[in-house]
């Protein structure tokens, strides 16, 4: 997408595969890779954030949702988020936070209408 193309290099490999392999060593740490016919369309990252406020209460974050262009509209973005949602109760998150770049406009369109 053209916000990655700015600021990721798929030229070299080595910072994401020592990023994966911290993530996969975290117990906290949930990525969800889609893929339809051998290829890759959709990924999310879900942390789990134990806290102090809110009673001690825990907390999820989602980010790092990518849908590739072809499956946009197809339900995918709507069925990793609520995997997310769910995955979050699952682990008694209290609130469950979204992060997205102020510029991608049509992600925001589609968060919202997921309320």
């Amino acid at each position: 997408d053209p916000l990655g193309a700015q600021r990721e290099s798929p030229d070299d490999l080595t910072p994401y595969r020592a990023a994966l392999r911290r993530l996969a060593d975290d117990p906290n740490q949930h990525v969800v890779v889609a893929v339809r016919e051998g290829r890759v369309v959709g990924t999310l990252q879900l942390t789990v954030v134990p806290g102090l406020s809110r009673r001690g209460a825990t907390r999820s974050i989602i980010e790092g949702v990518r849908i590739h262009a072809d499956e946009r509209g197809s339900g995918l973005g709507t069925q990793l988020i609520q995997w997310a949602v769910d995955e979050s109760r699952r682990q008694d998150c209290r609130l469950v936070q979204l992060t997205s770049d102020v510029t991608r406009e049509d992600a925001h369109r589609f968060y919202e209408r997921l309320g």
